[in-house]
């Protein structure tokens, strides 16, 4: 992981700790807001995906990461979601892989989850937004 990049990013999001994580199947730019391409993820959230990947024990993609205030989507909200805090992400994930993925962030200790398995853009949302209303499931 780029030092540099990782400073950005804990600059932007307030994190404080100079230990940077290592981690095996993620890299930040997978993460980026699609908007402005500012790093606002958490390490925290970025270490727990990895662990879920390691346990799928297949490749996925992040669709949508962190976003910025500004992103469109977020601006439609009334308030932020949990893509605004760095503390959520969507995996292009269908069908039984997408089942999987939801089982193994349950064991994980993931409390929210979003689903969307109808039309082209199909996904799994995950988040650790202690802030909002949890345990919860959503379908999109």
């Amino acid at each position: 992981m780029d030092s540099e990049r990782s400073k950005k990013q804990r600059e932007y999001t307030g994190q404080n700790d100079e230990q940077e994580i290592d981690l095996k199947y993620f890299h930040d730019d997978e993460f980026v807001c699609q908007h402005c391409g500012k790093i606002g993820i958490e390490d925290r959230f970025t270490a727990l995906l990895d662990k879920i990947r390691e346990d799928a024990g297949f490749p996925f993609l992040i669709s949508s990461g962190y976003r910025c205030a500004e992103h469109p989507i977020e601006k439609a909200k009334s308030t932020p979601g949990a893509h605004s805090m760095g503390l959520a992400c969507d995996v292009a994930v269908t069908g039984e892989q997408a089942l999987k993925v939801v089982e193994i962030a349950l064991k994980h200790g993931i409390k929210r989850i979003g689903v969307n398995q109808k039309g082209r853009s199909r996904f799994i949302h995950l988040d650790i937004a202690d802030s909002l209303p949890q345990p919860t499931i959503w379908s999109y």
